[in-house]
């Protein structure tokens, strides 16, 4: 009995890592890549078109992030899973990364055969960090722990990745049908998101969980120059 092979969409904006990228994954039996994209915008457009198993995402992309795409491709296809696949190893960034809901972590300069076996645990429904930024992004990770005031960490940790990106929007002044565009979603998907957030967050208006989220960046950014 045949199983059913992990269907991948690579996004890079180099020509040449997405081409190397591809002959080497359709090696695998089990893997077969379906679509390249270079952009924020095409990544979401091909995720969403396409539907793969796993998104190869890299960090940086000429219009945006890739960890905002990455939100934004998982509010729309939740079903798909993604591996961030990058040069930077920045403590930061990997939590970021993972915040904003990637399932796995490695870098550009992964063994072949390291890089196959992300993929596999990825799609197998786990999660996957690359060993070289594991631990040193675990002692980051404790680090800021001890040194984050207040109880505003412990309550983004309650949000789900599509409620963390509601936030920034939300901050933006941006009404319900300007956040529902931006992430592709109904408005009555944001409403639902944003009773849950104002719950989560225990605030009862708009205004009360903006000044939440900024308290929360402001602190994050003095945190970051120690």
């Amino acid at each position: 009995m045949k199983h059913a092979r992990t269907t991948l969409l690579i996004v890079d904006d180099h020509e040449v890592v997405r081409q190397g990228l591809r002959t080497l994954l359709d090696l695998e039996p089990d893997f077969r890549v379906i679509g390249e994209a270079a952009s924020v915008e095409d990544a979401i457009t091909q995720t969403a078109r396409l539907r793969p198993s796993v998104v190869l995402l890299d960090v940086k992309l000429p219009d945006g992030s890739g960890i905002a795409a990455c939100r934004r491709l998982l509010a729309t296809t939740p079903a798909t899973r993604v591996l961030m696949l990058t040069s930077f190893s920045e403590d930061a960034m990997v939590v970021e990364a993972v915040q904003g809901g990637a399932h796995g972590y490695a870098l550009k300069d992964v063994r072949t055969q390291d890089l196959i076996q992300a993929i596999r645990t990825v799609a197998s429904g786990q999660g996957y960090l690359d060993p070289r930024v594991a631990q040193q992004t675990l002692h980051w990770i404790r680090d800021r722990s001890h040194t984050a005031s207040g109880h505003s960490p412990d309550r983004l940790t309650r949000l789900s990745p599509q409620e963390r990106a509601i936030l920034p929007l939300l901050a933006e002044g941006k009404t319900n049908k300007e956040i529902a565009v931006d992430l592709r979603l109904s408005d009555k998907t944001v409403k639902n998101y944003l009773a849950n957030i104002f719950d989560k967050l225990q605030v009862r208006r708009r205004t009360e969980a903006v000044s939440w989220y900024i308290r929360t960046t402001q602190t994050s950014s003095r945190d970051s120059r120690f």
